[in-house]
């Protein structure tokens, strides 16, 4: 027995192969990331070639960056969704501030905040380099934060009483509960944010915004320097690029997520084709890896029932009456009408100084073309995915088969379609105001699709045996099981889907290739065109209009839906 111990404690082939798979994208982060603290001076050229050679290192300061991204996208969603979460006072104003977020284009943040990163890092480019990582974090964030507030929401009655029954601390029933209870969806629209940080990546590094101009080496700025050139063969290499990017670390990081977060999954039994990964199945058979491994899950549960409960404040009985709760609440609803107030005539005297009424007017008219093509868009896309979502999830194989193509069709840049869009309406006479409307949804449907697929996945097993034996079949299982067990992650996907496809008009109706450009009527339009002449008081009231109708679109209809599958479809 001591011999067969020692030899399970002997480094393998396992061992080995882990640790050189983890140095090595150590080694290549490290790499990526060395050029990006280099000295610069706004103006100065960055030169970047379209030589298939440069490939592999463009696309690894890309990588870099969308990993960055995804840090402060995670740390982001941890706290803002929990906090919105938790409190109703917070979540009246941070879920429609989420929204307003959601629906400012890439191209208005970088609008307002890369000359203030660049002043921020003076004389280095990694002013510019926070730049493209906050544009990217923008196109991630959102959907992430959203995932887990609707996760923190929905979460099983009967948990919550045996987390109470056992005396977790509000600390110790966040990490042993409701993080668990949200990973699987989690990693899904995390998934589908960084193919999202893909849709977005040609905006980010290739920046410009009036007279500031900044090329940084990557794939977005090889695509956008290829569309200028009208160098065809430069696009299909940065395609091939991309598809072996997304392969990879949805071979060494994804695949393995989805395979891990199985165990949270709300069931009494195992489902007959578990999703499995090569990388998993390695660090579940290197010893020592496995051990670290645990060692660290070990020392951070450790922390979690170590962590001192918050001290209970004795509060006096007058504290604690009603009147005195109330006056709480005029006072903070009192302080929050001021702020909004304030900040209101702000943005409007900055808008007034230069733009004329009449404007301001044509600008709403302007929101409505775009708002009519968002919701048509957003019905077809329903009606082809939800079905193909819900089949793809509830089968465990199709899903780790389909998964990669998903992520690669969504990450696909609109904009390479955009000279195939211009030809084939300048050929055919098609007007733009129909037909720019579908690169509109080419990059946003995918959200429907991957929340659709996630909460198919999350379907309790035993449900589907017990609907099984029930004789449930047909449309009878998809009306009483099927569609009201996806319809959170469902809204989860059309509010994220929604902001994005507004956010996607900045692009989509404004199409060019060469000196042939198409504009279709719309706000996207007019945000675009403005942004390209660097006039602020136009971009803002453009985003201003664009947050408008995406909050009140969600205050009336999105969060009604909302407010019903809390109550009507929830798995407890």
């Amino acid at each position: 027995m001591k011999e067969s111990k020692t030899k399970k404690r002997v480094p393998n082939l396992w061992d080995a192969s882990a640790f050189v798979l983890v140095m090595g994208l150590v080694v290549f982060l490290a790499l990526g990331s060395s050029q990006m603290s280099i000295p610069y001076t706004p103006g100065e050229s960055i030169p970047l070639s379209l030589n298939p050679v440069y490939l592999p290192f463009y696309a690894l300061r890309t990588v870099v960056r969308m990993v960055s991204a995804l840090i402060f996208s995670l740390l982001f969603t941890f706290t803002y969704a929990t906090l919105a979460a938790k409190s109703s006072r917070a979540e009246a104003i941070m879920v429609p501030l989420l929204d307003i977020l959601q629906s400012v284009p890439v191209l208005g943040f970088l609008s307002i905040t890369v000359t203030g990163f660049i002043a921020l890092f003076p004389g280095n480019l990694l002013g510019v380099e926070m730049a493209a990582i906050f544009a990217i974090f923008t196109s991630q964030a959102w959907n992430m934060a959203f995932s887990f507030y609707q996760s923190l929401k929905i979460v099983p009655k009967e948990l919550k009483e045996a987390s109470e029954l056992f005396g977790l601390s509000p600390w110790k029933k966040f990490w042993k509960l409701e993080v668990p209870y949200a990973t699987p969806n989690l990693i899904w629209n995390t998934m589908m944010s960084v193919s999202g940080g893909w849709f977005f990546v040609v905006a980010s590094e290739a920046i410009t915004v009036g007279k500031t101009s900044v090329t940084l080496p990557g794939i977005g700025s090889y695509v956008a320097k290829a569309l200028q050139d009208k160098n065809l063969s430069a696009i299909g290499f940065a395609l091939l690029a991309m598809l072996i990017v997304i392969l990879l670390y949805n071979q060494l990081l994804f695949r393995p997520l989805v395979t891990w977060a199985e165990k949270f999954k709300v069931e009494l039994s195992e489902g007959e084709n578990p999703p499995s990964s090569w990388v998993f199945t390695l660090f579940q058979r290197a010893y020592y890896l496995r051990r670290c491994i645990q060692k660290m899950s070990d020392l951070s549960s450790s922390l979690i029932e170590r962590a001192p409960a918050l001290p209970r404040i004795t509060l006096n009985s007058w504290t604690t009456t009603a009147r005195f709760r109330k006056l709480q609440g005029i006072i903070w609803y009192a302080l929050l009408a001021l702020s909004m107030t304030s900040g209101l005539w702000m943005l409007i005297s900055f808008v007034i100084g230069g733009v004329d009424y009449s404007e301001i007017i044509n600008v709403f008219m302007l929101g409505l073309f775009t708002l009519t093509r968002v919701v048509v868009l957003l019905l077809l896309a329903c009606l082809i995915w939800v079905p193909l979502g819900i089949l793809i999830g509830l089968h465990p194989r199709w899903a780790t088969t389909v998964q990669p193509l998903a992520q690669f069709l969504a990450a696909f840049p609109a904009n390479l379609l955009f000279p195939v869009a211009v030809f084939l309406m300048v050929r055919h006479h098609l007007s733009p105001e129909i037909w720019c409307a579908p690169l509109m949804i080419l990059g946003t449907q995918w959200y429907i699709l991957f929340n659709v697929i996630a909460g198919a996945s999350a379907i309790p097993n035993d449900l589907l045996e017990a609907a099984k034996n029930l004789g449930l079949s047909g449309w009878r299982l998809w009306k009483y099981l099927l569609l009201p067990a996806i319809i959170p992650s469902l809204l989860t996907g059309l509010v994220t889907a929604s902001g994005g496809t507004w956010n996607a008009s900045i692009v989509a109706e404004v199409v060019s290739w060469g000196s042939t450009k198409l504009i279709a009527t719309g706000l996207g339009s007019y945000i675009a065109q403005w942004s390209a002449k660097g006039d602020y008081p136009h971009i803002v009231l453009g985003i201003a209009v664009m947050s408008l109708y995406v909050v009140l679109f969600n205050r009336l209809f999105w969060r009604r839906l909302y407010s019903i599958s809390q109550t009507r479809y929830r798995l407890d």
